[in-house]
């Protein structure tokens, strides 16, 4: 599993200063483009989560989506798009949080979880973790429980996971 993820780490591209100076982005868009290296990441992602306790997956945008997408396929879970504000059509729910260039919100719809179902949590980075945190407010604000985080990369250095100490978190590639 070790080379696997090292031949993944070899696709994401550096950007630096983006989106603000400062910043390296790891842009995962040099990993989705190949499609073996897009089938590898997904079978390491459904091998990080099987046997997890959830029925649905909770894919934050917008890369979340894609990778929320196939796990919910490959593990036969619904998937529930966590959304910017004003993109859902139905009544919903917010949460706002910080980063590390600013501060944003996400929405979800108010009946996409019922009391007592439990979620996985899925988004290709964890930085600084408010976005994550955020859609544990929101799943939890409507009676779910978080079974588990799972990122395709984690930016260990800026310490996320101390935002959402207490769930479990399971990330693939970690820097």
């Amino acid at each position: 599993m070790t080379s696997d993820i090292e031949l993944l780490k070899a696709k994401i591209r550096d950007v630096p200063d983006f989106p603000t100076p400062g910043i390296v982005f790891k842009d995962i868009t040099t990993l989705l483009k190949d499609p073996a290296s897009l089938q590898r990441a997904a079978d390491l992602m459904v091998q990080l989560v099987r046997g997890r306790n959830a029925s649905k997956i909770l894919a934050i945008e917008s890369r979340g989506f894609l990778l929320g997408g196939m796990l919910a396929d490959r593990l036969g879970l619904g998937l529930v798009p966590v959304r910017k504000p004003g993109k859902l059509p139905a009544r919903t729910r917010k949460a706002s949080y910080s980063l590390e260039y600013g501060t944003d919100s996400l929405e979800i719809h108010e009946d996409a979880l019922v009391p007592g179902e439990r979620v996985l949590i899925v988004d290709d980075v964890i930085a600084t973790g408010g976005t994550a945190r955020a859609v544990a407010e929101l799943a939890e604000g409507l009676g779910a429980t978080v079974d588990a985080y799972a990122f395709l990369i984690e930016l260990g250095f800026l310490k996320g996971r101390e935002r959402i100490a207490g769930y479990d978190i399971l990330s693939l590639i970690r820097y």
